[in-house]
């Protein structure tokens, strides 16, 4: 793959600052475009050691607008970033909307130098790649711009330029540089792999020949470049025509109608229970902590179902150090700048921590969609989106449960006007859940299309009858219980 780069350029001194102060005006009047359109952009510069990446790093900062670029070095991964998925170092760094991220290192530099070193196998190595794939085409259908840059340079030239670098800093090469130059082959056929597993129409990967220092900076200048002018002459992505059709149209029954909503707690029980089960998961957490074994809980349900509730019991039995509660409402203009995954993957906990989300990522299928607030490519397509989510979570290490509490419309009701009657409950009922309520019907169908479609094998949705609360707080601490004694 890497013949496709054109070999032997040369630049002269001239010729290249005549050809920068150009390129340098042209990207920023792009740039002020881009910000206009809320495009946002991720140039990935990664390539062979001694190709020069991190200098054409500093040219295109030199050549962009600062106020709208952030530039970020992955070097050597901290605790916090091991003790989370793979991709979260990444998804927390993306830039908002209309700005413009490079990316010093990537998502692509771990497992090839993984699969290089022979610590990776082929199998492994492929389903990281396809979950990268996943990733970029998460962010291009959001409407991101991802400019891939590779920079490449012959064996023969690495080898000199490392010896040069080592003259010049007077020092011995690094472990680290060595075994680049002695693996120069191996290195070259892993990423070539690599690039052609990921290199795909709204992702494509751009190899410059880094022969020439100054040749490399202005071909990686003009392919963002024209890599912008084509995005924006693009424009946002039109929605599709009409409605998307409904998985399964008509009258039908819901997965929830399967749901025993006259499961009751034994009063006489229930204080008994209660204790028993937070006592045995305050054991379970502190043994997560030791063990470093993350969790995440993500509640849902119909208003007034018990969520709060049945997240206080389980707080109830947690040290205070150990747990986060992240109440999700309307995203903030902040959160609005970003992918809707965004603000999920930022939160996720270090190991041997808790993170409960009151209403979670599914919102892009349940609110979103019912209320209209997501179009129906955004909407469908987040199914997939949150299974690879959920899948690189649990891949990770961390125990995730998902819970729906489910009542019914009568029960619902009665809530409601209690709360409304009631002088201390009165702030939980608002305008909005009542008109909610009114829709009830098309509720029930996206709840029964979102089991059916991301309760999987590593994240399965559990259906908590919640008319009785004491039965649904007993349910999901009990759930959460064996979910942690199967981890550890």
């Amino acid at each position: 793959m890497f013949e496709s780069a054109e070999v032997g350029h040369v630049v002269g001194e001239l010729e290249f600052e005549r050809a920068a102060e150009k390129l340098h005006a042209e990207l920023l009047a792009v740039q002020r475009q881009l910000r206009e359109a809320k495009i946002p952009v991720v140039v990935i510069v990664s390539g062979v050691e001694a190709a020069g990446k991190s200098q054409v790093v500093k040219r295109l900062t030199q050549w962009l607008d600062a106020r709208s670029v952030q530039s970020v070095a992955f070097w050597d991964e901290s605790d916090e970033e091991r003790e989370r998925p793979a991709q979260w170092r990444y998804w927390r760094r993306l830039p908002p909307r209309g700005h413009i991220g490079i990316f010093f290192g990537s998502w692509y530099t771990r497992p090839i130098v993984a699969r290089v070193k022979k610590k990776l196998g082929r199998g492994a190595f492929e389903r990281e790649l396809a979950s990268i794939a996943t990733l970029e085409r998460m962010l291009t259908d959001d409407g991101a711009l991802l400019v891939k840059l590779w920079f490449h340079v012959s064996r023969k030239e690495q080898k000199r330029r490392l010896k040069q670098i080592a003259s010049e800093q007077r020092r011995q090469l690094t472990p680290f540089e060595k075994a680049y130059a002695k693996g120069y082959e191996r290195f070259a056929k892993v990423s070539a792999h690599a690039l052609r597993a990921t290199d795909s129409g709204a992702a494509p990967w751009h190899i410059v020949d880094a022969s020439d220092r100054r040749y490399r900076e202005l071909t990686a200048g003009r392919i963002l470049l024209d890599a912008l002018r084509q995005r924006l002459a693009a424009g946002a992505k039109a929605p599709p025509q009409g409605k998307r059709a409904e998985s399964r149209p008509g009258r039908f029954k819901t997965v929830l109608d399967g749901v025993d909503l006259r499961a009751r707690a034994a009063p006489a029980k229930y204080q008994d229970q209660l204790e028993d089960l937070q006592s045995r998961l305050d054991t379970l957490a502190w043994r997560a902590r030791r063990k470093k074994v993350s969790t995440v809980l993500a509640l849902e349900g119909w208003d007034a179902a018990g969520k709060g509730g049945a997240i206080r019991r389980v707080t109830a039995a947690l040290d205070a150090r150990l747990f986060r509660v992240i109440p999700i409402a309307a995203p903030t203009d902040e959160e609005r700048a970003q992918h809707y995954l965004w603000r999920f993957w930022r939160q996720l906990p270090r190991g041997g921590y808790v993170t409960i989300y009151d209403r979670s990522w599914y919102g892009r299928v349940l609110v979103e969609r019912v209320e209209g607030f997501a179009r129906p490519d955004e909407w469908g397509r987040a199914y997939a989106e949150i299974n690879e989510f959920e899948r690189q979570l649990t891949s990770s290490g961390a125990v995730l449960c998902k819970f729906w509490l489910h009542i019914g419309r009568a029960e619902q009701l009665r809530r409601f006007e209690e709360r409304a009657a009631t002088e201390h409950k009165k702030h939980k009922i608002t305008d909005e859940d009542w008109r909610n309520r009114e829709k009830w019907k098309p509720y029930a169908r996206a709840v029964d299309e979102m089991v059916a479609r991301t309760s999987t094998e590593y994240a399965p949705w559990t259906l908590v009858p919640a008319n009785d609360k004491k039965h649904a707080r007993l349910t999901v601490l009990r759930t959460v219980c064996k979910a942690l004694e199967r981890a550890l």
